[in-house]
């Protein structure tokens, strides 16, 4: 239903072009020895991901922000909602910024590269 937008290719690590494959050698962001690990370029479309060397370095400015949100998060649901103690929502902040550490890498690097690809409907219909 998304298909064919940023939204898309953000949230599943789809090529920003095509989207018809992910952009990872590895799916599972889990996977910590693959977590960064990108494909060279899309089989389908062909579209190179490293736009220049370094290029994902200004992923790293999208992560902090990526990262303030999901801690923003955590201390709403744990201090305002559930009414714990600032120590607990401390330690909910770190734990949470622990457990989704692999998926705010690839959030980061997912809207990072959207910032600078659109989706082609042309491409994405090559056969």
């Amino acid at each position: 239903m998304l298909k064919g937008t940023k939204i898309y290719s953000i949230f599943t690590g789809a090529c920003p072009k095509c989207h018809q494959e992910s952009m990872y050698t590895t799916k599972n962001p889990y996977v910590l020895r693959d977590v960064l690990k990108i494909n060279e370029h899309c089989s389908h479309c062909g579209t190179r991901y490293r736009l220049e060397p370094s290029f994902f370095y200004g992923s790293m400015y999208v992560s902090y922000g990526v990262g303030i949100a999901f801690a923003v998060a955590a201390f709403i649901i744990s201090f305002l909602m559930l009414e714990s103690s600032l120590f607990v929502a401390f330690m909910s902040i770190i734990g949470t910024l622990l457990v989704f550490g692999p998926i705010i890498m690839r959030l980061s690097r997912n809207i990072w590269i959207n910032m600078f690809m659109s989706y082609d409907k042309h491409l994405a219909h090559k056969d």
